[in-house]
């Protein structure tokens, strides 16, 4: 019984176990408690972010159909999209649930692309890395979540217009 268990301190916060289960098998695991939080440090950059040297030719980088220019084409419609959804219901009152649904989701895009916009600006993915994509994956999250909070205002409610009225009456 005594040989059948041995011990290797290897580094501080490893240990190495050796266990002989028959004639000269070993089964080992490493024992660690310590988590690795490498990947959500930031990423080096180089000072300025500048690649490269002065004679280098500059290789842009590759164009997303839904990000760039594109994406500032988009935020422009959906923007002028919403005024005029905006301004029926104060003409004809707020008796139609289809310009209701239209601005409650208009006014979604237009806060879910305006958020991202922040993001892309202030927690950049050639910095941040891991951090980006759950930004990114938490501002499609709630995206998602409110597109069904407005189909509930729409389905059990008068719809965001009416919501309104109703509260500054109040």
């Amino acid at each position: 019984m005594i040989g059948l268990i041995r011990t290797v301190n290897i580094p501080k916060y490893t240990q190495l176990r050796s266990v002989q289960l028959l004639s000269n098998i070993y089964v080992s695991r490493s024992i660690s408690l310590k988590p690795d939080f490498s990947k959500f440090k930031k990423i080096e950059q180089p000072p300025g972010y500048i690649v490269g040297t002065v004679n280098d030719a500059y290789i842009p980088p590759p164009a997303k159909f839904t990000e760039g220019g594109y994406h500032w084409a988009y935020e422009k419609i959906v923007t002028i999209g919403m005024i005029p959804t905006l301004t029926v219901p104060f003409i004809f009152g707020p008796e139609y649930p289809i310009i209701d649904s239209f601005f409650s989701v208009l006014l979604l895009i237009h806060c879910h692309f305006g958020f991202k916009s922040c993001i892309i600006d202030y927690i950049p993915a050639r910095v941040y890395g891991v951090w980006h994509k759950i930004a990114t994956r938490l501002l499609t999250f709630g995206s998602c979540l409110s597109m069904y909070g407005i189909y509930v205002l729409e389905t059990s409610g008068n719809g965001l217009f009416e919501l309104i009225r109703t509260l500054w009456s109040a």
